[in-house]
């Protein structure tokens, strides 16, 4: 029963603005409008019955609609600057479906945070028992780094970097944080270590104290 109009836009309802265009639909719907009329008088009907739903003609047309009803979309272009270390620590598991090829392949790997996502990762890169005694390692932590993510694939493929160690322990839950960040734990070189004070033990001296204020 509901009729809608669908309107082409083009260059010269451009120049002419939207009024041009509200004014085309509405020739349109009275005339729409007054050849049901005369269909139905023709048919001999002699009632018709409307609800508030069919009241008015309704415009389904994106341009004439305010601004504010309107939803941005946009699409990735280019990628300028990859910010994520695509590193992530996280737990390795076997394959679902032990019939597959990928199965005898791959492992998948579960990062702790959820907003990266689940990885293939080389049996090759995992410990020599891991199929065989896939328990062992349900509460250890690794590193992995993502290589590649395929457009038709719902998982990426990456690479097992480290065994971290137990899942819950500060030393090994540090260092993956830390890694995941990008942040160089590594010990110092021998040319930073060369610009401390080589004379042991080392003081302030009044005059830098002087010039400093004392925060301890």
């Amino acid at each position: 029963p509901d009729v809608i109009i669908e309107a082409q836009f083009d260059d010269n309802d451009a120049e002419h603005g939207q009024d041009h265009l509200q004014n085309m639909l509405a020739d349109d719907i009275k005339k729409l409008s007054l050849d049901t009329s005369e269909k139905g008088k023709a048919a001999g009907v002699t009632g018709v019955h409307r609800t508030k739903q069919d009241d008015g003609p309704k415009v389904n047309h994106p341009r004439l609609l305010p601004d504010e009803f309107l939803q941005r979309t946009g699409k990735v272009v280019y990628i300028l600057e990859k910010k994520h270390s695509r590193a992530a620590t996280g737990f390795i598991k076997l394959l679902t479906d032990r019939n597959s090829e990928l199965f005898k392949r791959c492992a998948m790997f579960s990062p702790v945070d959820h907003r990266v996502p689940r990885v293939y990762v080389p049996l090759a890169d995992c410990p020599p028992d891991f199929v065989t005694k896939p328990e062992t390692y349900s509460q250890m932590l690794f590193i992995c780094r993502i290589v590649d993510w395929k457009e038709d694939s719902n998982f990426a493929s990456g690479q097992l970097c480290k065994s971290l160690g137990q899942a819950g322990e500060i030393e090994p839950e540090s260092e993956g944080i830390l890694t995941e960040y990008g942040v160089d734990f590594s010990d110092f070189s021998p040319e930073v270590l060369e610009c401390l004070p080589q004379n042991l033990p080392w003081v302030i001296s009044p005059g830098e104290l002087a010039k400093r204020r004392d925060l301890r």
